[in-house]
């Protein structure tokens, strides 16, 4: 019992130790569209992995079989379900389950294939290697520390690129969670003047003045980088957050009926 216990916490830390293979698998199939190439416009029918690379890459370049050990890896971890011919020579197909439906884009350009993406860009992967710094020293951020001294929302700032996935991103996390919110609460009833803390794109802020038309005066409440890049919404007043400015965050609790 003893031993059966060793190997298994071995095989246990083995997994762990590897464990970067299943964010950085998930990040190439969100890269190769493989989510949208299975969907089909709903159909979901199993596929084969040279029949996937036909639809990512009409140029018949590419390799299905490493394609397929992306796949199967990612269906141990239930983003695919992998269905097996019984006639020989045996073929493995693959089809979405639930967790892989998240990553289909829907009509309005949206999935959660953004949000997997912009947690792997290349600013913030640096900042994991050196995170046991900030046991050591934690007057500086991993993140801060590993790029030459910038911050976050200061790269974002000067990289488009990045805030426009980041902003990407969160529309895909936040417009489905705001649908669910909005079918079981009605607590924005009698709200005149809603303000949105960290409202990024407005998606939500948006979501909720057109479900209730009480809301006469909405403001995101932002960055200045991230509220320059979200589209103007009708009766929406976007507010750039600077420091000391007449939109502060105090000016806005002392004014708003309610805020989120």
């Amino acid at each position: 019992m003893e031993k059966q216990e060793d190997n298994n916490a071995r095989l246990a830390i083995m997994e762990l130790a590897n464990m970067i293979s299943v964010p950085m698998s998930l990040n190439a199939v969100v890269r190769l569209n493989v989510a949208d190439a299975i969907w089909q416009k709903g159909s979901n029918t199993p596929l084969l992995p040279s029949e996937i690379l036909s639809s990512i890459l009409p140029s018949g370049t590419g390799d299905p079989e490493n394609l397929q050990r992306i796949l199967r890896m990612l269906t141990s971890y239930g983003v695919f379900n992998e269905h097996i011919s019984l006639v020989e020579p045996a073929q493995r197909r693959y089809s979405l389950t639930e967790i892989g439906k998240t990553l289909v884009t829907d009509k309005n350009g949206l999935s959660y294939g953004p949000y997997v993406l912009q947690h792997h860009q290349e600013e913030l992967m640096k900042a994991w290697s050196v995170v046991h710094e900030a046991v050591v020293d934690s007057s500086t951020e991993p993140f801060v520390k590993a790029n030459d001294g910038e911050t976050a929302y200061g790269i974002y700032g000067k990289k488009p690129e990045m805030n426009e996935l980041m902003q990407k991103a969160m529309s895909g996390v936040s417009v489905p969670f705001m649908k669910g919110v909005l079918e079981n609460y009605d607590g924005f009833n009698g709200v005149e003047r809603l303000v949105d803390v960290g409202g990024s794109a407005g998606d939500c802020l948006r979501m909720i003045i057109e479900k209730y038309d009480n809301i006469k005066d909405g403001v995101n409440f932002d960055l200045p980088e991230v509220v320059a890049k979200a589209p103007k919404i009708d009766g929406e007043i976007h507010v750039k957050f600077i420091q000391k400015h007449k939109y502060s965050s105090i000016y806005v609790q002392a004014t708003c009926d309610a805020y989120m």
